[in-house]
Order: C-alpha cells, then sequence, then structure tokens
C-alpha cells in the first residue's frame, strides 16, 4: 500500500534544514502509527515536487532514514518503512475526564426519550425477519443502479456532483416527479411547488417547523407514525389525537380549534387502512371549516399490487390546502434518504429557505443518481418486480396467519408490505419481541404507535419485504408458538 503524497507537508515555522524537516516528518508518521510497516514512499522526484524541494534533498533525506533502519529500499521499487522501524508508543489509556458542565441545566431541548423504536441492526442475520421497512436485497437492481451512479460521474455531470445549489435541487429529478410520478397521483405542479427532501421524516420536520408553534394545534392520527409524534412533541405545539377505523382518519373527531391535520390516507400508518373517497371530501371539508392545512404522507402508494390505489387527497384540493409528502426511500432503499414535499409556493418557498438554513440541500450526486435511474425505466421495473413478489408473500402470510389463528386487525386494500396484527389482550408483545429473539425471529411491537398514556401493549406488526416466500410458513408458526406461551403462563 502506498502513502498518499498529500499528507507531507512542511511547516513554514519549522527549525533545521529542509533535509532535517523531511526525515522529522517522516520519522513523526513512523512513531504515530500513520506509516505502517511495508507501506511504500512517494518516489523522491514526486515527493520533492510536491513539497517545492530539490530531489537531492529528498533522497539525502531517505537514505539517513534507511540508515537508521526507518526506511529499506527495494531495489527499483523505491522506500518503504521498514519492517524494524521504532513501533509507535503504547498510551495508557486517558484518565476519565471529569465533566463539570451541568447538562441538565445547559440543556434548552431534549431530543432524547422519544417512541421511535430501534431496530437491531443485525436484522438480516435472523431467519425470520418481520421488521418493516427494510430492503431486500435480492430484489434491488444493483447493476443499474451502479450504472446510473457511474453515469452521474461522467464528465457530462461534472457540474451536477460538485456544485452548489444552494437552495435549489437537481432540474432532472424535478422534472421527472412533475411529469411522471406525481401525474400517477392525480396531481399537477410546477417546479416552484416542489421541494426534494431527505426523506419523508425531513419533510414532515419542515412542515412542522414552519407550520407549528407553541400556540398551535396539531391533530395526529391514533394510532400514528412514531416518527411524527417525536417530532411535534418536540415542536411543542398542542396535540390531538383523532381515533382511527377501518377508513382510517374520522374527520368528525377533529377538534375545533386544530391548525395542522396530518394524515395518511392512502395507507394508514400502522394499520394499513385506506380512507375512502367520500372520507377524503368530508376530511377536507372539514378541513375547510377549521381554516386548517393538511399535510398527506403518501408512503407506500407504490406498492399497490392488489389493485390500482386511489388518487391521492391532494388530487381532490381545489384551495391549495394539501401539502404532500412522497419517498423513493420505501421503494428503492432506506439509506438512500430522498423524498420530495409539494405545496403551495409560499409554503414551498419557506421550507427552501429552512432547509437551505440546516443542510442547503440533499447531495447533488445522490439526486442525479436518482434521476437517472427513474428516467431510465429502472424503477417502474423495479417497483414491478416488488409489486409481484410482495403480492406472493402477502398471500403466503395470508395463510399462515388464518391456519394458525392469529388476528389479523388490519391489511391494506391495495397491497403494501405489512399487516397489523392484534394478539389477544393478555399478551404484551414487546415481551413476546423478547422471546421471539431467540427463536431467530422478528417482530415489531406495536406499543410506540399509540400515545403514552393509552398505550395497546397487544398489538405488533408483521412485514414480509425483507422475509422470503419459503421462510414465511416457519416465521408465522414460532410467532404463533410465542403468543401460545405467554397465554399458558
Amino acid at each position: 500500500m502506498a502513502i498518499s503524497i498529500d499528507t507531507f507537508f512542511l511547516n513554514p515555522d519549522a527549525q533545521g534544514t529542509l533535509q532535517a524537516q523531511i526525515q522529522q516528518v517522516i520519522a513523526q508518521g513512523i512513531l504515530s502509527g500513520r506509516f505502517r510497516k511495508g507501506e511504500k514512499l512517494p518516489s523522491s522526484r514526486k515527493l520533492a515536487l510536491h513539497l517545492g524541494v530539490s530531489r537531492i534533498t529528498v533522497t539525502l533525506a531517505y537514505t539517513e532514514l534507511q540508515a537508521n533502519d526507518y526506511l529499506t529500499s527495494k531495489g527499483r521499487s523505491g522506500y518503504f518503512v521498514s519492517q524494524n522501524a521504532p513501533e509507535p508508543p503504547r498510551f495508557e489509556p486517558a484518565a476519565e475526564r471529569n465533566d463539570s458542565v451541568d447538562w441538565t441545566r445547559a440543556i434548552g431541548q431534549r431530543f432524547t426519550g422519544g417512541s421511535t423504536p430501534s431496530k437491531p441492526a443485525d436484522w438480516a442475520k435472523y431467519r425470520y425477519p418481520f421488521i418493516y421497512g427494510q430492503v431486500d436485497q435480492t430484489l434491488f437492481d444493483h447493476a443499474n443502479w451502479r450504472l446510473c451512479a457511474l453515469q452521474a460521474l461522467g464528465a457530462r455531470d461534472f457540474g451536477a456532483l460538485t456544485a452548489d445549489y444552494y437552495d435549489q435541487d437537481d432540474p432532472q429529478l424535478i422534472e421527472f416527479i412533475l411529469r411522471h410520478t406525481l401525474p400517477r397521483r392525480g396531481i399537477v405542479a410546477r417546479p416552484e411547488e416542489v421541494l426534494i427532501t431527505v426523506g419523508a421524516q425531513n419533510a414532515l420536520w419542515l412542515t412542522a417547523q414552519i407550520l407549528l408553534t407553541q400556540r398551535r394545534t396539531a391533530a395526529i392520527e391514533d394510532p400514528c407514525y412514531h416518527a411524527l409524534r417525536d417530532i411535534l412533541t418536540q415542536s411543542r405545539c398542542h396535540l390531538s389525537q383523532v381515533p382511527v377505523d377501518r377508513d382510517g382518519l374520522q374527520p368528525h373527531l377533529i377538534e375545533d380549534g386544530t391548525d395542522v391535520i396530518f394524515a395518511t390516507p392512502s395507507h394508514q400508518c400502522p394499520t394499513s387502512a385506506t380512507m375512502p373517497h367520500t372520507r377524503r371530501k368530508a376530511l377536507l371539508a372539514r378541513a375547510k371549516e377549521l381554516e386548517a392545512v393538511i399535510v398527506e404522507d403518501d408512503y407506500e402508494f407504490e406498492m399497490s399490487f392488489l389493485d390500482a390505489p386511489l388518487p391521492a387527497l391532494k388530487s381532490l384540493d381545489e384551495e391549495g390546502r394539501v401539502i404532500y409528502i412522497g419517498s423513493f426511500s420505501k421503494s428503492l432503499f432506506p439509506g438512500l434518504r430522498l423524498g420530495y414535499l409539494v405545496g403551495s409556493e409560499p409554503f414551498i418557498r419557506e421550507a427552501r429557505a429552512l432547509r437551505a438554513s440546516v443542510l442547503r440541500h440533499p447531495p447533488g450526486h445522490i439526486q442525479r443518481t436518482a434521476a437517472y435511474f427513474l428516467s431510465l425505466g429502472h424503477y417502474d421495473a423495479l417497483v414491478r418486480k416488488m409489486g409481484k413478489t410482495f403480492k406472493e408473500r402477502r398471500s403466503g402470510m395470508e395463510h399462515a396467519l388464518n391456519h394458525h389463528g392469529l388476528d389479523i386487525a388490519g391489511r391494506g386494500v391495495f397491497g403494501g408490505s405489512s399487516f397489523w396484527m392484534r394478539a389477544p389482550e393478555n399478551v404484551d408483545t414487546q415481551e413476546l419481541a423478547t422471546n421471539l429473539r431467540a427463536q431467530d425471529v422478528l417482530i415489531e411491537p406495536g406499543h410506540s404507535f399509540f400515545r403514552r398514556d393509552a398505550v395497546e401493549n397487544n398489538y405488533y406488526r408483521l412485514a414480509y419485504s425483507s422475509i422470503p416466500l419459503a421462510r414465511i410458513p416457519e416465521g408465522v408458526a414460532r410467532v404463533a408458538s410465542g403468543i401460545g406461551t405467554l397465554m399458558r403462563r
């Protein structure tokens, strides 16, 4: 392995001859452990050119270090760090620092202690991972994604890769969203009404920051996406919990004085309920009556493999009252962290300014790679492949759940990637999840989706996005066995 020439530099204030300074730089690199035994040093010519000194100066420094057994030469191959070079000193661990800051007083606002559960980082090692939102690597189109990434790295796109967009976004990605993605949801928009975000969660945060204050009230579904509840709790707004039924959010239960309504009409999180057309009209009417804004999180609409999804709520909006949130993270892979906001121009203008003050914009290379992957048709092909696979897995899981008598509390009308489950009331699904991990099974307890003062401990979610069809029957059997064990106690 060669040592990068960029790690060598001379301190203009250093004392001694240039030869001595070069010797010191190399010796310190070896003694500090940065330069390791067997690593090759730059040639004397390259290092001399880099440092702006004569080549003989570098050669003399190398020769002196070789004499002291710091370096060794190998014929025409050059100079290497000697195997006999002095070992870097081993220091005793530093004494524990006494932190004198009283952080209980210094911290003005806390963000820990939220309801968002942690998922095991090694989930893929489990044989029966009924984990939601993780990518199945066997389904993803690695080859074409890699080609799109290389294309985005090409000379023609160098500007998109290196430019600071400041508060703007990749025009190719925006164009695809406007011409292809949004029309599929019945939405027509202009470039000034779209903003790229770092996933849907970032879009929710931006929206909450702009629309809510400590004096305003936000209505959320109960149960709902746990990260949204955390975001709104941190905003210190008043929070109103609206129960959901088999058709999703119930508009008539939204309290007077509500300013912002957060909803997942197409695929309620976590129950998978789909809001019918009549209720969507009722929700818009209730929002108009309250002079409220609706934030529509349209996650997983791509996974509609059973039937075509209903048009988005925003497609019915004639007053600019709905802010729409979409994401590519679930349909591509969660690590992509790429989503988008669609709303009236005054709102998007503020969201753009807020985003610019925090992170400017999502990386240009990621935006351009995604734009190529989408526009070349790879994304649609991937969604079709995932839809076919998920349909098979859903059917297999539904059969297994019915076979073992497990209670399905909610299932997507048009598809999706999970079932919302209800265990008997005396079963704590947090305990169930702990027991099942020892059986190589991962499930998602449902307590974090409910408000803290009315937690339902017997709900859980089973996803089929990350588990092969062949393993589903045995995995479900183990879940049923685990529930039976807890009930017999």
